[in-house]
Formats: C-alpha cells, sequence, structure tokens
C-alpha cells in the first residue's frame, strides 16, 4: 500500500464547520468572549448532563485545572502521585509549591500501585494524586479508604478519562476532585481546554472564583491567590457542536481498537494494553507493550514505522522521575520504580482516531506484523 499521506498518532474530531458557524452569530452579537459567557454556561450545564456529574467548571487547560484543584482544597503538604504520566501532573504539584511523592505503578495497569501508597505516608502527606492512566480506572475504592483513614485529599487526574464510566458511574465523580482534559488531542476537545469536577456547589463556587483572579465582585475584593484560567466563548462553543458526536466518536474508537485488539494479541512479544470494556470507554489512546521478546526493541519499531510514514508516540518517556527537574524528588531507596522504569521503556501508542481508515489501520497491522 502507498500511503496518500502521513498517519499520525491521533487526529482531533471536528464537528461539521456549518454546525460551527451556524452559532457564531450568537458570540458576534452577545460581544461576550471570555468571563463565564452564555456558551461556557451552557457547555457546563449540557457537560453535567452528559457525563452525570454534579458541577463542572470549565477552564482554559487541564494543567491549570489542576493547578486550581490543589489550591481550592488548600493542600499545605506532599502530594503522592505516580511518575508514569504527562509532566503537567508533577508540574501541577510544584507550581503549587508542594512536593510531590512518586511510587510505582501496577504492572498492568499502569495505574499508581495502591500497595506502595501507604509505605510513602509520612506525617508531611496531605493529598494523593492518581491519573486514571489511559482512561483506565484507578483502585478508586482502596485509595478511598487510605485517603479517609490518613485524612488525605484525593485529586483524580482524569485527562484521558471523558465519558469512562464504571459499575457506579461517571469515575470523574471519585476523590474530592476530578480534572478532565479537552485539549485536540484527546477524545473530547474544545480546541484547547479541560474542565474540574466537583461535588458540591461551595467547592465549585471557590474554584469558579480562583479561575477569575478570586476577585469577590461583591466586596470589590481579592480574598485568595487566584488566576486567568477562564475558557473562552470560542472554545466552548466547539465543545457544545461536539457533544452532538460524541457517542459516535466513541463506537468508532472501540471498532478500532477491538480490531488493533484482535490482530495483535497474538504476535510474540507484542502485549496489548488491556483497556476494561465492560463499560463506556473512550479509549483515548491505543497503547502497546514491545517486550523483550519482540524481535525489534520499542524505539526500533516505532522509528521502522515513522520510515513507513506510520507515526507513534512513546507516551509516556521517559518518566517524570528521570526529568532533570524532577531527579531530586526521587529516593530510590523507598521506591525502585521497577514496573513505571519497564513501562516508560516498553510503552508505544499507536494511532487511533476517528477518521483513521480501514486501509490506513490494516496497513499499521501489517507493518508490525511483517517485523515480528
Amino acid at each position: 500500500m502507498n500511503l496518500k499521506k502521513p498517519i499520525f498518532v491521533t487526529k482531533p474530531f471536528l464537528p461539521a464547520l456549518e454546525e460551527f458557524q451556524r452559532r457564531l452569530p450568537e458570540i458576534w452579537e452577545s460581544r461576550i468572549l471570555s468571563n463565564n459567557g452564555p456558551m461556557v454556561k451552557e457547555l457546563e450545564k449540557k457537560l453535567c448532563h452528559y457525563l452525570q456529574v454534579p458541577h463542572i467548571s470549565l477552564v482554559s487547560n487541564a494543567t491549570i485545572g489542576l493547578m486550581i484543584a490543589i489550591k481550592a482544597l488548600g493542600i499545605k503538604g506532599d502530594i503522592i502521585t505516580t511518575p508514569f504520566s504527562f509532566v503537567a501532573t508533577a508540574h501541577a504539584v510544584l507550581w503549587n509549591n508542594l512536593k510531590p511523592v512518586f511510587v510505582d505503578i501496577e504492572e498492568d495497569s499502569l495505574n499508581i500501585d495502591v500497595n506502595r501508597i501507604n509505605s510513602a505516608l509520612s506525617n508531611n502527606t496531605e493529598a494523593i494524586l492518581p491519573v486514571h492512566c489511559y482512561g483506565n480506572v484507578c483502585s478508586v475504592e482502596t485509595i478511598n479508604n487510605i485517603a479517609q483513614k490518613n485524612n488525605l485529599k484525593v485529586i483524580y487526574d482524569a485527562a484521558h478519562a471523558f465519558g469512562v464510566n464504571d459499575k457506579n458511574g461517571s469515575i470523574l465523580n471519585y476523590g474530592d476532585l476530578s480534572v478532565v482534559s479537552f485539549h485536540a488531542t484527546k477524545v473530547f476537545n474544545t480546541f484547547e481546554g479541560g474542565a474540574i469536577v466537583s461535588q458540591d456547589i461551595e467547592l465549585k463556587e471557590k474554584i469558579d472564583s480562583l479561575i477569575n483572579f478570586s476577585i469577590d465582585y461583591d466586596s470589590n475584593n481579592v480574598n485568595f491567590l487566584g488566576l486567568n484560567g477562564k475558557m473562552s466563548e470560542i472554545a466552548a462553543l466547539n465543545g457544545i457542536c461536539q457533544l452532538d458526536h460524541i457517542d459516535d466518536v466513541f463506537n468508532k474508537r472501540k471498532k478500532i481498537y477491538d480490531i488493533y485488539k484482535n490482530e495483535l494479541s497474538e504476535i510474540d512479544g507484542i502485549k496489548v494494553y488491556e483497556i476494561d470494556t465492560s463499560y463506556r470507554n473512550g479509549f483515548s489512546y491505543m497503547p502497546i507493550l514491545v517486550t523483550k521478546n519482540f524481535k525489534l526493541s520499542r524505539d526500533e519499531l516505532s522509528d521502522a514505522l515513522k520510515e513507513k510514514d506510520i507515526h507513534t508516540k512513546k507516551y509516556f518517556f521517559p518518566l517524570i522521575t528521570n526529568f532533570q527537574r524532577y531527579k531530586n524528588f526521587f529516593d530510590e531507596t523507598n521506591d525502585n520504580l521497577n514496573f513505571a522504569n519497564k513501562a516508560a521503556d516498553e510503552i508505544l501508542c499507536l494511532p487511533i482516531y476517528p477518521d483513521l481508515e480501514l486501509s490506513e489501520l490494516d496497513f499499521i497491522i501489517d507493518s508490525i506484523k511483517s517485523m515480528a
């Protein structure tokens, strides 16, 4: 097969341009471009209904969302988290002048290893920041028990988890707060953006204030250290238009995941990351692990696919703890991060997006099989 164009690891879904343009005049007529305008309010309401969560605060991006979530809960001490994530997870901790404490992950789920959390606890620990890696649900009940027993806050980095459910419904309802990403690479996007899910109105109101510089317009005063994390009306409009198509997006991504899984699972040295299909999942990524039994290393396979114009991503590599900025925050005497390091060395995310054609998917799979 000769490719007409490169196959990228992801491609943002966009609604038909006509749908977007149809409602643009409302923004032009209102002249409201930001500051919690009507589009933002409409999207918040629709997302609460679709995701079945009580309160949502839209933000300009998920990194800002994590930073605000930490500030809103008044966390002053150490935060236990995972090194197997995008660096924004740890950045949000440091930006609050707090210490991230890294522990290893589970070998199969690649989520934070709950058995390591207890051993990492100290008198300075005030919170846990787990990541629902690739949208797979963390061991939420155990994390909740640890948090309650030790009087800890829990913030879930749910960047990959838009629309993901388990037996209890939306996983965004776990913990004190959950933060989801609406970046262009995510299943649901607002060009750039994110949201903080909270469980009570008082906390939402505090978050909304922090997003808007913490200005109290009633008293004409500033009571907290806030920042500008507001979502624009244009971004919110994109989200409103996308919601009408999101179930179809989920279905298309699932079909692609199923084909990959069926075709690649029998290849010696390729381990398809198992995503729980018992409940709704957005299949935000298509991760495989290239183990030592495969003829090529992960890097060699990635390079060989790139030569065929198939673009993959080593997501997450390197580990956060291997970045120069974070090496001083990890003590190997407490946790060796064996599984996290192994995953970082083996992980490879393959192309997945609704517009991926079956012929392109077949080409990717055949290319990998030819190298086995």
